[in-house]
């Protein structure tokens, strides 16, 4: 959270430029989700067990034929795009408003050889989209390498 700073200076839009760049840490992207760069990026659960591989990403207010979800080359991209424009006016109160909202993402990630691509499950429900990637018969996982830091 930002505090309210009260801004004297003989050229306002320079000193909150220099003030706003200078304050904040460009390489802490640590639970930002980008909304202080304008966007919005979904969280996402991976969870992975014998049988299949689970994403859940977080996309609330959405429907599902917003989603856009492709595996191209061991790649699960999903994608969403979404416009909205709402138009009012009154005649009578002599006015005119007219707003339109553009929002989109998109999410890539690498998939095992052992993924089944043809085997791919994926539902919306309360603001969830939840995907399960079978995994191909007979793959086995290859077991974790522990890296020791010297």
């Amino acid at each position: 959270m930002e505090a309210i700073v009260k801004r004297n200076g003989f050229v306002p839009i320079v000193n909150t430029l220099f003030d706003d760049f200078l304050s904040r840490d460009l390489m802490d992207w640590n639970g930002k989700n980008f909304s202080s760069l304008g966007g919005n990026l979904p969280s996402v659960n991976l969870k992975e067990t014998d049988k299949k591989i689970e994403v859940e990403l977080a996309a609330p207010g959405l429907k599902k034929e917003d989603f856009k979800i492709e595996i191209d080359n061991n790649m699960l991209c999903i994608s969403s795009e979404k416009k909205e424009e709402k138009e009012e006016n009154s005649k009578k109160d002599n006015y005119y408003r007219k707003e339109f909202n553009y929002q989109s993402f998109s999410r890539a990630f690498s998939l095992p050889d052992y993924a089944d691509e043809n085997n791919v499950n994926a539902n919306y429900k309360d603001g969830i989209l939840h995907l399960e990637i079978a995994k191909k018969e007979g793959a086995t996982n290859k077991s974790a390498k522990t890296i020791a830091v010297k």
